[in-house]
């Protein structure tokens, strides 16, 4: 294994602690404040509103998360290929995935229960339903290898951030049209190279992703119909946001160089892609976007990989000079955050459609 943060998953008992446990790279839960979020309006995108909601109604993806009869052929066929390095990246990357689409379902069902306004409340039924479908469909793959999470607990015990309702907007946001970046990205690729594609879910990736595209769109238009949320102090959080979600992909994506290898992909040229494809989509919405063809940038997050890396070898140290060596891991990492942070933003209009379509 190399020294990273993927840790050994040979057991349902590890696969659950590590979908439980949180760090800085880990997937979060969420809660926000409901009554605020009640008070939202989306009235001045209306026509555009009502065309999503019927969208979400006609539920063209409701087959779609159903195993076919090559399913299992498949898994067998793949798997056996994978060192047993590789095969603990595939896993992990299975339990974080997982654990990021349940926590989209964990905060759309809580907002759903505890709001009265009925466009939210309508909309927050679909999203989670969408996303019990993509965690359920991760968790049948674990299960093939005796590894599934449960869910339940993993709702009762997974330790919750709150946030106010405008950083879940500008969070959950990124993540969805991250997410379509992420997936389309690899299932374009695999489908220029499906000797590559040593498990069957990636086959789902294609209207997977567009569920997450969709997503994105009911955020979107949320705050294009609250236009007070990109303006002012608001665009520090927004350049806030992006770094971090930027960041924390970089950095968990190189934790797991030999997936993206299996899949003919470089890591880094496969998380500059993304981040390309999610600046494309984000003018729909955000005024600003980073300057990720930076070579400051670059060598930023670079940084930040590395002592991501040595604060993983500090805890395994441990004792007093392993805590104070994750404490200078820590200091340097802040301030390496930060001076990202300070970099130029590149000042963009917004479109002035506010509805994109899935077009990569």
């Amino acid at each position: 294994m190399n020294a990273t943060a993927v840790h050994t998953i040979a057991t349902a008992e590890d696969a659950n602690k590590k979908a439980v446990h949180s760090d800085m790279i880990s997937p979060r839960f969420y809660t926000t404040d409901f009554a605020a979020m009640d008070r939202i309006s989306i009235e001045p995108v209306r026509a555009e509103w009502d065309k999503m909601m019927a969208e979400y109604e006609g539920d063209n993806n409701h087959d779609h998360f159903q195993r076919d009869e090559a399913f299992a052929d498949e898994v067998a066929a793949g798997m056996a290929s994978l060192s047993p390095e590789m095969r603990q990246e595939f896993l992990d990357f299975l339990v974080s995935s997982l654990t990021s689409e349940f926590s989209g379902c964990v905060l759309y069902n809580e907002i759903r229960k505890n709001v009265s306004n009925p466009e939210i409340k309508q909309l927050m039924t679909y999203l989670a339903r969408d996303e019990s479908r993509h965690a359920g469909f991760i968790n049948l793959s674990l299960r093939d290898f005796n590894l599934g999470i449960d869910l339940g607990n993993l709702k009762r015990t997974k330790k919750y951030t709150f946030f106010k309702p405008k950083y879940i907007y500008y969070a959950t946001y990124l993540s969805e049209k991250i997410g379509y970046a992420r997936y389309i990205t690899i299932f374009r690729q695999l489908e220029k190279h499906p000797e590559k594609r040593f498990h069957p879910i990636f086959r789902w990736f294609d209207l997977w992703c567009n569920d997450e595209f969709r997503h994105g769109e009911s955020f979107a238009l949320i705050m294009r119909a609250n236009p007070h949320l990109l303006q002012g102090a608001n665009k520090l959080w927004i350049r806030f946001f992006l770094l971090a979600v930027y960041a924390t992909m970089y950095v968990r994506d190189h934790t797991r160089p030999m997936l993206h290898e299996a899949m003919g992909l470089d890591s880094s040229e496969y998380d500059y892609q993304v981040f390309r494809i999610t600046t494309a989509i984000t003018q729909q919405v955000f005024p600003l976007a980073l300057d990720t063809d930076n070579p400051q940038f670059r060598r930023g997050l670079e940084r930040l990989f590395a002592l991501s890396k040595a604060m993983e070898q500090a805890k395994s140290q441990g004792g007093l000079l392993g805590k104070l060596k994750q404490g200078v891991c820590a200091v340097q990492a802040a301030a390496t955050f930060a001076r990202l942070y300070c970099m130029p933003v590149i000042e963009q209009d917004l479109s002035p459609q506010v509805r994109m379509e899935p077009a990569w």
